[in-house]
Protein backbone atom coordinates (compact mmCIF):
# COMPACT_ATOMS: atom_id res chain seq x y z
CA UNK A 1 0.00 0.00 0.00
CA UNK A 2 2.69 2.59 0.52
CA UNK A 3 4.70 1.40 -2.21
CA UNK A 4 1.54 2.41 -4.31
CA UNK A 5 1.10 5.99 -2.50
CA UNK A 6 5.22 6.42 -3.68
CA UNK A 7 4.21 5.84 -7.39
CA UNK A 8 1.39 7.43 -6.92
CA UNK A 9 3.10 10.85 -5.93
CA UNK A 10 5.73 10.57 -8.04
CA UNK A 11 3.50 10.27 -10.83
CA UNK A 12 1.70 13.33 -9.49
CA UNK A 13 4.88 15.47 -9.42
CA UNK A 14 6.39 14.02 -12.88
CA UNK A 15 3.09 15.61 -14.42
CA UNK A 16 3.32 18.75 -12.58
CA UNK A 17 6.49 19.47 -13.55
CA UNK A 18 5.16 18.51 -17.29
CA UNK A 19 2.43 20.98 -16.77
CA UNK A 20 4.35 23.59 -15.69
CA UNK A 21 7.25 23.30 -18.56
CA UNK A 22 4.54 23.60 -21.44
CA UNK A 23 2.74 26.17 -19.42
CA UNK A 24 5.91 28.43 -19.35
CA UNK A 25 6.94 27.13 -22.54
CA UNK A 26 3.90 28.50 -23.98
CA UNK A 27 4.02 31.87 -22.19
CA UNK A 28 7.55 32.36 -23.68
CA UNK A 29 7.05 31.59 -26.91
CA UNK A 30 3.97 34.04 -26.63
CA UNK A 31 5.97 36.70 -25.74
CA UNK A 32 8.88 35.90 -28.80
CA UNK A 33 5.98 36.22 -31.05
CA UNK A 34 4.83 39.37 -29.51
CA UNK A 35 8.55 40.57 -29.61
CA UNK A 36 9.27 39.84 -33.14
CA UNK A 37 5.94 41.39 -34.58
CA UNK A 38 7.12 45.24 -33.27
CA UNK A 39 8.33 47.44 -31.03
CA UNK A 40 6.97 46.62 -27.42
CA UNK A 41 6.21 50.49 -27.25
CA UNK A 42 4.62 51.10 -30.41
CA UNK A 43 0.71 51.55 -31.47
CA UNK A 44 -0.26 48.48 -33.26
CA UNK A 45 -2.10 48.87 -36.26
CA UNK A 46 -4.28 46.50 -37.86
CA UNK A 47 -4.29 47.42 -42.14
CA UNK A 48 -4.41 45.38 -45.34
CA UNK A 49 -1.02 45.76 -47.59
CA UNK A 50 -1.60 47.28 -50.37
CA UNK A 51 -0.42 45.63 -53.57
CA UNK A 52 1.54 48.24 -54.84
CA UNK A 53 3.13 48.51 -51.56
CA UNK A 54 2.90 45.10 -50.67
CA UNK A 55 4.99 44.30 -54.34
CA UNK A 56 7.92 45.84 -53.03
CA UNK A 57 8.04 45.86 -49.20
CA UNK A 58 6.72 43.90 -46.31
CA UNK A 59 5.37 46.47 -44.15
CA UNK A 60 4.46 50.17 -44.17
CA UNK A 61 6.47 51.12 -41.68
CA UNK A 62 8.79 51.54 -44.87
CA UNK A 63 6.62 54.18 -46.12
CA UNK A 64 8.58 57.43 -46.08
CA UNK A 65 5.86 59.45 -44.96
CA UNK A 66 5.38 57.23 -42.05
CA UNK A 67 8.74 57.53 -41.41
CA UNK A 68 8.79 60.91 -41.08
CA UNK A 69 5.37 61.58 -39.15
CA UNK A 70 6.57 58.77 -36.37
CA UNK A 71 9.44 61.45 -36.54
CA UNK A 72 7.51 64.75 -36.34
CA UNK A 73 5.01 62.87 -33.44
CA UNK A 74 7.81 61.01 -31.68
CA UNK A 75 4.95 58.23 -32.10
CA UNK A 76 6.31 55.03 -33.08
CA UNK A 77 3.31 52.42 -34.91
CA UNK A 78 3.26 48.85 -35.30
CA UNK A 79 2.27 48.01 -38.30
CA UNK A 80 0.15 44.47 -38.75
CA UNK A 81 -0.74 42.97 -42.07
CA UNK A 82 -3.70 40.20 -42.60
CA UNK A 83 -3.05 37.53 -45.69
CA UNK A 84 -3.58 39.41 -48.65
CA UNK A 85 -6.55 36.75 -50.17
CA UNK A 86 -9.93 39.01 -49.49
CA UNK A 87 -11.41 35.66 -48.56
CA UNK A 88 -8.73 35.04 -45.44
CA UNK A 89 -8.94 38.78 -44.77
CA UNK A 90 -12.43 38.76 -44.21
CA UNK A 91 -12.54 36.01 -41.92
CA UNK A 92 -9.34 36.77 -40.15
CA UNK A 93 -11.25 40.59 -39.27
CA UNK A 94 -14.39 38.60 -38.51
CA UNK A 95 -12.28 36.14 -35.82
CA UNK A 96 -10.10 39.11 -34.82
CA UNK A 97 -13.58 41.35 -33.55
CA UNK A 98 -15.24 38.29 -31.92
CA UNK A 99 -12.10 37.26 -30.13
CA UNK A 100 -12.01 40.43 -28.49
CA UNK A 101 -7.89 40.58 -28.31
CA UNK A 102 -7.90 43.41 -30.55
CA UNK A 103 -4.96 45.84 -31.93
CA UNK A 104 -4.88 49.63 -30.84
CA UNK A 105 -5.71 50.84 -34.52
CA UNK A 106 -8.27 48.71 -37.08
CA UNK A 107 -7.51 50.63 -40.82
CA UNK A 108 -10.92 48.86 -42.56
CA UNK A 109 -13.76 49.18 -45.10
CA UNK A 110 -16.14 49.91 -42.57
CA UNK A 111 -18.99 50.44 -45.06
CA UNK A 112 -18.77 46.63 -46.37
CA UNK A 113 -18.80 45.43 -42.52
CA UNK A 114 -22.70 44.46 -42.15
CA UNK A 115 -24.08 46.96 -39.95
CA UNK A 116 -21.06 48.85 -39.95
CA UNK A 117 -18.84 50.84 -37.65
CA UNK A 118 -21.88 51.57 -35.25
CA UNK A 119 -22.02 47.54 -34.43
CA UNK A 120 -18.89 47.54 -33.28
CA UNK A 121 -19.32 51.07 -31.18
CA UNK A 122 -22.40 49.47 -29.38
CA UNK A 123 -20.72 46.65 -28.60
CA UNK A 124 -17.90 48.59 -26.87
CA UNK A 125 -15.26 47.41 -29.27
CA UNK A 126 -14.07 50.89 -30.63
CA UNK A 127 -15.03 53.98 -29.34
CA UNK A 128 -16.39 56.89 -29.81
CA UNK A 129 -14.18 60.20 -31.58
CA UNK A 130 -16.43 63.29 -31.30
CA UNK A 131 -15.03 64.48 -28.22
CA UNK A 132 -11.87 63.03 -28.66
CA UNK A 133 -11.30 64.87 -32.43
CA UNK A 134 -12.78 68.39 -30.58
CA UNK A 135 -10.03 68.30 -28.16
CA UNK A 136 -6.89 66.59 -29.33
CA UNK A 137 -7.41 66.63 -33.28
CA UNK A 138 -6.93 70.10 -34.20
CA UNK A 139 -6.51 69.15 -38.03
CA UNK A 140 -9.17 66.62 -38.94
CA UNK A 141 -10.86 69.41 -36.63
CA UNK A 142 -10.36 72.15 -39.63
CA UNK A 143 -11.30 69.93 -41.99
CA UNK A 144 -14.78 68.98 -41.18
CA UNK A 145 -15.37 72.09 -40.19
CA UNK A 146 -14.47 73.21 -43.52
CA UNK A 147 -16.73 70.71 -45.01
CA UNK A 148 -20.07 69.72 -43.19
CA UNK A 149 -20.77 67.93 -46.16
CA UNK A 150 -18.19 65.28 -45.33
CA UNK A 151 -18.74 65.36 -41.63
CA UNK A 152 -22.53 63.73 -42.77
CA UNK A 153 -20.61 61.20 -44.62
CA UNK A 154 -18.18 59.73 -42.00
CA UNK A 155 -21.11 59.98 -38.93
CA UNK A 156 -23.56 57.05 -38.10
CA UNK A 157 -26.93 58.09 -38.37
CA UNK A 158 -26.64 58.68 -34.62
CA UNK A 159 -24.17 61.19 -35.08
CA UNK A 160 -20.74 59.54 -34.29
CA UNK A 161 -17.47 59.87 -35.49
CA UNK A 162 -16.30 56.08 -35.93
CA UNK A 163 -12.75 56.79 -37.47
CA UNK A 164 -10.08 58.93 -38.65
CA UNK A 165 -11.55 58.52 -42.68
CA UNK A 166 -9.98 58.54 -46.08
CA UNK A 167 -11.65 61.40 -48.09
CA UNK A 168 -11.39 62.44 -51.91
CA UNK A 169 -10.68 66.30 -51.71
CA UNK A 170 -11.91 67.08 -55.26
CA UNK A 171 -14.54 65.64 -57.97
CA UNK A 172 -11.72 65.10 -60.10
CA UNK A 173 -10.48 62.41 -57.43
CA UNK A 174 -14.35 60.76 -57.80
CA UNK A 175 -14.49 59.52 -61.22
CA UNK A 176 -12.01 57.32 -62.85
CA UNK A 177 -13.95 54.42 -64.71
CA UNK A 178 -16.44 54.04 -67.74
CA UNK A 179 -16.42 53.28 -71.29
CA UNK A 180 -13.74 53.04 -73.33
CA UNK A 181 -13.19 52.35 -77.09
CA UNK A 182 -10.42 51.76 -80.10
CA UNK A 183 -10.10 55.40 -81.32
CA UNK A 184 -7.61 54.37 -84.08
CA UNK A 185 -10.66 51.74 -85.37
CA UNK A 186 -13.32 54.74 -85.01
CA UNK A 187 -10.49 56.94 -86.93
CA UNK A 188 -9.84 54.65 -89.58
CA UNK A 189 -13.25 53.66 -90.47
CA UNK A 190 -14.10 57.55 -90.74
CA UNK A 191 -16.51 57.14 -87.16
CA UNK A 192 -16.69 59.58 -84.41
CA UNK A 193 -16.78 58.79 -81.02
CA UNK A 194 -20.25 57.36 -80.12
CA UNK A 195 -22.59 59.23 -77.54
CA UNK A 196 -25.62 57.81 -78.13
CA UNK A 197 -27.21 54.23 -78.05
CA UNK A 198 -28.00 54.51 -81.59
CA UNK A 199 -24.81 55.84 -82.30
CA UNK A 200 -23.13 53.12 -80.31
CA UNK A 201 -25.01 50.35 -82.83
CA UNK A 202 -23.59 52.01 -85.86
CA UNK A 203 -20.01 51.98 -84.56
CA UNK A 204 -20.38 48.52 -83.26
CA UNK A 205 -22.11 46.97 -86.53
CA UNK A 206 -19.11 48.57 -88.34
CA UNK A 207 -16.36 46.97 -85.86
CA UNK A 208 -18.33 43.71 -86.55
CA UNK A 209 -18.23 43.91 -90.27
CA UNK A 210 -16.18 46.26 -91.91
CA UNK A 211 -12.56 44.20 -90.68
CA UNK A 212 -10.94 47.16 -88.63
CA UNK A 213 -7.76 45.36 -87.38
CA UNK A 214 -7.30 44.97 -90.86
CA UNK A 215 -6.49 41.34 -90.72
CA UNK A 216 -8.44 40.26 -93.19
CA UNK A 217 -10.57 38.23 -90.42
CA UNK A 218 -14.10 38.69 -89.22
CA UNK A 219 -12.40 38.10 -85.79
CA UNK A 220 -13.46 41.49 -84.25
CA UNK A 221 -15.45 41.35 -80.50
CA UNK A 222 -17.34 44.73 -81.56
CA UNK A 223 -18.02 45.53 -77.45
CA UNK A 224 -17.27 43.47 -73.92
CA UNK A 225 -20.51 44.63 -71.97
CA UNK A 226 -20.20 45.22 -67.85
CA UNK A 227 -23.14 44.42 -66.65
CA UNK A 228 -22.47 45.56 -62.91
CA UNK A 229 -21.64 49.25 -64.44
CA UNK A 230 -23.73 52.04 -65.07
CA UNK A 231 -22.98 52.18 -68.98
CA UNK A 232 -25.58 51.60 -71.57
CA UNK A 233 -28.28 50.99 -68.65
CA UNK A 234 -28.07 54.51 -67.32
CA UNK A 235 -29.34 55.76 -70.46
CA UNK A 236 -32.86 54.72 -69.61
CA UNK A 237 -32.57 56.15 -66.34
CA UNK A 238 -32.00 53.49 -63.59
CA UNK A 239 -28.71 51.67 -62.62
CA UNK A 240 -27.93 47.70 -61.78
CA UNK A 241 -28.58 47.48 -58.28
CA UNK A 242 -30.44 50.47 -55.97
CA UNK A 243 -30.77 54.21 -56.40
CA UNK A 244 -33.06 56.98 -55.65
CA UNK A 245 -35.41 59.16 -57.35
CA UNK A 246 -36.33 62.20 -54.62
CA UNK A 247 -35.48 60.71 -51.60
CA UNK A 248 -37.43 57.06 -52.56
CA UNK A 249 -35.37 54.29 -53.63
CA UNK A 250 -35.81 51.74 -56.24
CA UNK A 251 -34.18 48.52 -57.63
CA UNK A 252 -32.89 49.14 -60.83
CA UNK A 253 -33.03 45.52 -62.44
CA UNK A 254 -37.39 45.10 -61.22
CA UNK A 255 -38.10 48.66 -62.94
CA UNK A 256 -39.58 48.86 -66.72
CA UNK A 257 -36.52 50.32 -67.79
CA UNK A 258 -34.50 47.49 -67.28
CA UNK A 259 -36.83 45.47 -70.13
CA UNK A 260 -36.05 47.84 -72.63
CA UNK A 261 -32.52 48.08 -71.49
CA UNK A 262 -32.28 44.26 -71.62
CA UNK A 263 -34.28 44.53 -75.10
CA UNK A 264 -31.27 46.06 -76.35
CA UNK A 265 -28.47 44.04 -74.90
CA UNK A 266 -30.61 40.67 -76.41
CA UNK A 267 -30.70 42.47 -79.84
CA UNK A 268 -26.48 43.60 -79.69
CA UNK A 269 -25.71 39.93 -79.10
CA UNK A 270 -27.72 38.59 -81.51
CA UNK A 271 -26.31 40.56 -84.29
CA UNK A 272 -22.87 39.53 -82.23
CA UNK A 273 -21.91 42.85 -81.28
CA UNK A 274 -21.46 41.48 -78.01
CA UNK A 275 -18.80 39.25 -76.83
CA UNK A 276 -20.69 36.10 -76.78
CA UNK A 277 -18.11 35.03 -74.35
CA UNK A 278 -18.68 38.15 -71.95
CA UNK A 279 -20.38 35.77 -68.88
CA UNK A 280 -16.70 33.85 -68.70
CA UNK A 281 -14.28 36.62 -70.32
CA UNK A 282 -11.80 37.41 -67.15
CA UNK A 283 -9.15 40.07 -66.81
CA UNK A 284 -6.85 37.52 -68.65
CA UNK A 285 -8.96 37.24 -71.45
CA UNK A 286 -9.95 40.41 -71.76
CA UNK A 287 -5.93 41.38 -71.60
CA UNK A 288 -5.23 38.75 -74.79
CA UNK A 289 -8.22 40.27 -76.66
CA UNK A 290 -7.52 43.83 -75.90
CA UNK A 291 -3.66 43.06 -76.87
CA UNK A 292 -4.40 40.91 -79.79
CA UNK A 293 -6.38 43.23 -81.51
CA UNK A 294 -9.64 41.63 -81.86
CA UNK A 295 -11.65 44.13 -78.97
CA UNK A 296 -13.51 47.67 -79.99
CA UNK A 297 -14.64 48.55 -76.78
CA UNK A 298 -15.12 47.45 -72.93
CA UNK A 299 -15.42 49.24 -69.68
CA UNK A 300 -12.45 49.84 -67.24
CA UNK A 301 -10.86 52.59 -65.28
CA UNK A 302 -8.20 55.50 -66.35
CA UNK A 303 -5.10 53.87 -64.60
CA UNK A 304 -5.55 49.80 -65.37
CA UNK A 305 -7.47 50.50 -68.73
CA UNK A 306 -6.56 52.96 -70.81
CA UNK A 307 -2.72 53.70 -68.80
CA UNK A 308 -2.12 49.80 -68.78
CA UNK A 309 -3.32 48.82 -72.17
CA UNK A 310 -1.76 51.61 -73.78
CA UNK A 311 1.88 50.88 -72.16
CA UNK A 312 1.68 47.19 -73.23
CA UNK A 313 0.82 48.36 -76.70
CA UNK A 314 3.23 50.80 -77.08
CA UNK A 315 5.84 48.87 -79.11
CA UNK A 316 3.46 45.89 -80.52
CA UNK A 317 1.64 48.74 -82.01
CA UNK A 318 2.24 52.54 -82.53
CA UNK A 319 -1.22 53.11 -83.72
CA UNK A 320 -3.08 51.29 -80.73
CA UNK A 321 -5.49 54.14 -79.21
CA UNK A 322 -7.84 54.16 -76.33
CA UNK A 323 -10.14 57.09 -75.63
CA UNK A 324 -12.87 57.27 -72.85
CA UNK A 325 -16.28 57.98 -74.64
CA UNK A 326 -19.41 59.93 -72.39
CA UNK A 327 -21.71 57.51 -70.69
CA UNK A 328 -24.15 57.09 -73.68
CA UNK A 329 -27.61 58.73 -74.01
CA UNK A 330 -30.94 57.97 -76.06
CA UNK A 331 -30.87 61.26 -77.30
CA UNK A 332 -28.13 63.27 -79.02
CA UNK A 333 -26.86 66.25 -76.79
CA UNK A 334 -28.63 65.44 -73.50
CA UNK A 335 -26.49 65.09 -70.27
CA UNK A 336 -26.00 61.70 -69.14
CA UNK A 337 -28.93 60.84 -66.23
CA UNK A 338 -26.29 58.63 -64.23
CA UNK A 339 -22.28 58.17 -65.14
CA UNK A 340 -19.40 56.90 -62.49
CA UNK A 341 -18.77 59.27 -59.45
CA UNK A 342 -17.63 57.89 -56.20
CA UNK A 343 -18.91 59.26 -52.54
CA UNK A 344 -16.13 61.74 -51.23
CA UNK A 345 -15.92 59.21 -48.13
CA UNK A 346 -15.49 55.31 -49.63
CA UNK A 347 -15.76 53.64 -45.76
CA UNK A 348 -12.03 53.55 -45.33
CA UNK A 349 -11.23 54.85 -41.87
CA UNK A 350 -8.57 53.56 -39.11
CA UNK A 351 -10.42 53.40 -35.66
CA UNK A 352 -9.54 53.13 -32.12
CA UNK A 353 -10.27 50.04 -30.14
CA UNK A 354 -11.23 50.13 -26.49
CA UNK A 355 -7.91 47.80 -25.95
CA UNK A 356 -5.96 51.04 -26.75
CA UNK A 357 -3.78 52.39 -24.15
CA UNK A 358 -2.62 55.49 -25.71
CA UNK A 359 -5.79 57.20 -26.65
CA UNK A 360 -3.98 60.47 -26.91
CA UNK A 361 -0.82 59.46 -28.42
CA UNK A 362 -2.78 57.59 -31.34
CA UNK A 363 -4.75 60.67 -32.31
CA UNK A 364 -1.74 62.60 -32.56
CA UNK A 365 -0.56 60.25 -35.14
CA UNK A 366 -3.53 59.97 -37.11
CA UNK A 367 -4.69 63.84 -37.06
CA UNK A 368 -0.85 64.91 -38.11
CA UNK A 369 -2.13 63.74 -41.95
CA UNK A 370 -4.97 66.01 -41.84
CA UNK A 371 -2.74 69.28 -41.30
CA UNK A 372 -0.42 71.21 -44.26
CA UNK A 373 2.85 68.86 -43.46
CA UNK A 374 0.82 65.52 -43.63
CA UNK A 375 -1.13 66.18 -46.14
CA UNK A 376 1.94 66.79 -48.18
CA UNK A 377 3.84 63.50 -46.98
CA UNK A 378 0.75 61.34 -47.17
CA UNK A 379 0.33 62.54 -51.47
CA UNK A 380 3.39 63.67 -52.26
CA UNK A 381 6.13 62.04 -50.36
CA UNK A 382 9.56 63.30 -49.01
CA UNK A 383 10.16 66.76 -50.86
CA UNK A 384 13.88 66.18 -53.17
CA UNK A 385 13.17 62.75 -52.93
CA UNK A 386 9.75 62.27 -54.60
CA UNK A 387 8.52 65.53 -55.35
CA UNK A 388 9.96 69.24 -55.87
CA UNK A 389 7.96 72.57 -55.41
CA UNK A 390 8.15 74.19 -58.86
CA UNK A 391 6.66 77.64 -58.81
CA UNK A 392 4.00 76.70 -55.89
CA UNK A 393 2.71 73.06 -57.46
CA UNK A 394 4.06 69.65 -55.98
CA UNK A 395 5.86 67.89 -59.04
CA UNK A 396 6.81 64.46 -58.72
CA UNK A 397 10.37 63.69 -59.32
CA UNK A 398 11.84 61.17 -62.28
CA UNK A 399 11.83 59.18 -59.11
CA UNK A 400 7.96 58.66 -59.45
CA UNK A 401 7.87 59.31 -62.95
CA UNK A 402 10.25 57.71 -64.52
CA UNK A 403 11.67 55.37 -61.88
CA UNK A 404 15.75 54.09 -62.26
CA UNK A 405 14.50 50.76 -61.17
CA UNK A 406 12.05 50.34 -63.55
CA UNK A 407 8.92 50.39 -60.79
CA UNK A 408 5.51 51.18 -62.06
CA UNK A 409 4.63 55.02 -60.77
CA UNK A 410 2.12 53.33 -58.54
CA UNK A 411 4.80 51.09 -56.89
CA UNK A 412 6.95 54.08 -57.09
CA UNK A 413 4.79 56.29 -55.75
CA UNK A 414 4.29 53.34 -52.59
CA UNK A 415 7.85 53.85 -51.82
CA UNK A 416 6.67 57.46 -49.90
CA UNK A 417 3.05 58.07 -49.70
CA UNK A 418 -0.17 56.21 -50.13
CA UNK A 419 -1.59 58.94 -52.33
CA UNK A 420 -2.57 56.01 -55.15
CA UNK A 421 -4.79 53.83 -52.61
CA UNK A 422 -6.05 55.20 -49.73
CA UNK A 423 -5.78 56.11 -45.78
CA UNK A 424 -6.90 58.38 -43.01
CA UNK A 425 -6.24 61.64 -44.54
CA UNK A 426 -7.40 63.78 -47.30
CA UNK A 427 -6.28 62.91 -51.02
CA UNK A 428 -5.15 65.92 -53.13
CA UNK A 429 -5.80 66.22 -56.54
CA UNK A 430 -2.65 67.48 -57.53
CA UNK A 431 -1.67 63.74 -56.88
CA UNK A 432 -4.37 62.10 -60.17
CA UNK A 433 -3.17 65.36 -62.33
CA UNK A 434 -0.01 63.49 -62.56
CA UNK A 435 -0.79 60.29 -61.94
CA UNK A 436 -3.01 60.13 -65.18
CA UNK A 437 0.06 60.86 -67.61
CA UNK A 438 -1.49 60.10 -70.27
CA UNK A 439 -4.17 62.99 -72.55
CA UNK A 440 -6.50 60.00 -73.63
CA UNK A 441 -7.05 59.11 -69.51
CA UNK A 442 -7.50 62.82 -68.34
CA UNK A 443 -9.52 63.28 -71.52
CA UNK A 444 -11.52 59.97 -70.61
CA UNK A 445 -12.30 61.26 -67.07
CA UNK A 446 -13.18 64.60 -68.16
CA UNK A 447 -16.27 62.33 -70.49
CA UNK A 448 -17.27 60.57 -67.84
CA UNK A 449 -17.74 63.32 -65.59
CA UNK A 450 -20.69 64.29 -68.04
CA UNK A 451 -23.32 62.95 -65.98
CA UNK A 452 -26.17 64.35 -63.38
CA UNK A 453 -25.82 61.41 -60.84
CA UNK A 454 -28.50 63.27 -59.13
CA UNK A 455 -30.20 59.45 -58.67
CA UNK A 456 -26.67 58.17 -57.17
CA UNK A 457 -26.99 56.56 -53.41
CA UNK A 458 -24.97 58.15 -50.52
CA UNK A 459 -23.43 55.98 -48.37
CA UNK A 460 -26.27 55.05 -45.92
CA UNK A 461 -25.66 52.26 -43.24
CA UNK A 462 -28.10 49.85 -42.04
CA UNK A 463 -28.24 48.91 -39.08
CA UNK A 464 -26.78 45.33 -37.97
CA UNK A 465 -30.51 43.63 -37.51
CA UNK A 466 -31.46 45.18 -41.21
CA UNK A 467 -27.63 44.12 -42.12
CA UNK A 468 -28.18 40.70 -41.63
CA UNK A 469 -31.94 40.83 -43.37
CA UNK A 470 -31.01 42.45 -46.74
CA UNK A 471 -27.92 39.87 -47.02
CA UNK A 472 -29.95 37.05 -46.64
CA UNK A 473 -32.39 38.27 -48.98
CA UNK A 474 -29.57 39.47 -51.72
CA UNK A 475 -28.24 36.61 -51.44
CA UNK A 476 -30.94 34.73 -53.02
CA UNK A 477 -31.91 37.64 -55.23
CA UNK A 478 -28.23 38.13 -56.79
CA UNK A 479 -28.31 34.62 -57.82
CA UNK A 480 -31.64 34.83 -59.39
CA UNK A 481 -31.37 37.99 -61.31
CA UNK A 482 -27.58 37.37 -62.76
CA UNK A 483 -28.76 33.65 -64.02
CA UNK A 484 -31.85 35.78 -65.70
CA UNK A 485 -30.33 38.71 -66.65
CA UNK A 486 -28.11 36.41 -68.99
CA UNK A 487 -30.84 33.89 -70.15
CA UNK A 488 -32.20 37.06 -71.08
CA UNK A 489 -29.89 38.51 -73.12
CA UNK A 490 -28.51 35.37 -75.44
CA UNK A 491 -32.38 34.36 -75.65
CA UNK A 492 -32.37 31.36 -73.36
CA UNK A 493 -35.65 33.23 -71.88
CA UNK A 494 -38.46 35.28 -73.72
CA UNK A 495 -38.41 38.76 -72.18
CA UNK A 496 -42.32 38.30 -72.53
CA UNK A 497 -41.57 36.50 -68.75
CA UNK A 498 -40.00 39.77 -67.31
CA UNK A 499 -42.65 40.27 -65.62
CA UNK A 500 -42.79 36.65 -63.82
CA UNK A 501 -39.10 37.35 -63.08
CA UNK A 502 -39.73 40.25 -61.23
CA UNK A 503 -42.56 38.73 -59.52
CA UNK A 504 -40.32 35.89 -58.20
CA UNK A 505 -37.33 38.65 -57.14
CA UNK A 506 -40.32 39.65 -54.71
CA UNK A 507 -40.98 36.76 -53.61
CA UNK A 508 -37.63 36.05 -52.51
CA UNK A 509 -38.25 39.44 -50.59
CA UNK A 510 -36.72 42.43 -52.64
CA UNK A 511 -39.45 44.53 -51.38
CA UNK A 512 -38.49 44.50 -48.13
CA UNK A 513 -34.87 45.16 -49.23
CA UNK A 514 -35.73 47.86 -51.18
CA UNK A 515 -37.59 49.01 -47.61
CA UNK A 516 -34.60 48.75 -45.65
CA UNK A 517 -32.60 50.77 -48.09
CA UNK A 518 -35.53 53.48 -47.68
CA UNK A 519 -34.84 53.50 -43.80
CA UNK A 520 -30.96 53.68 -44.18
CA UNK A 521 -31.65 56.75 -46.97
CA UNK A 522 -34.09 58.36 -44.52
CA UNK A 523 -32.30 58.25 -41.68
CA UNK A 524 -28.87 59.07 -43.62
CA UNK A 525 -31.01 62.58 -44.87
CA UNK A 526 -31.87 63.44 -41.48
CA UNK A 527 -27.93 63.56 -40.12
Amino acid sequence: MKRKKQKLGLLVLVLSLFILTALTGCDSSKKSSSSSSGDQGAISYYVQLNGNAGAIMKNYSNIGAYKQIEKETGVKVDFQHPPTDSDDMNQQFNLMMASGDLPDVIEWYWNTVPGGAEKYLKSGQIIKLNDYIKKYAPNLSKVLKEHPEWKKEISTDSGDIYGFPFLRGDPKLLTFFGPMIRKDWLDKLGLKVPTTIDEWHTVLKAFKTEDPNGNGKADEIPLLPDLNSNAFIGAFGITPGFYQENGTVKYGPMEPEFKDYLALMHQWYKEGLIDPNYVATDTKLRDANVTGNKLGAFISYAGSGIGYYTGLMKDKDPKFKLAGTPYPTLKKGETPIVSQEDNVYTGVAAVITSSNKHIKDTIKFLDYAYGDKGHMLMNFGIEGKSYDMDNGYPKYTKEITNNSKGLPMAQALAQYTRSSWNGPFVQDKRYIEQYMQDPEQKDAVNQWMKGKNAILMPPVTPTPDESTKLASILNDVNTYKDTMINKFIMGKEPLSHFDKYVKTMQGMGIDKAVKIEQAALDRYNKR
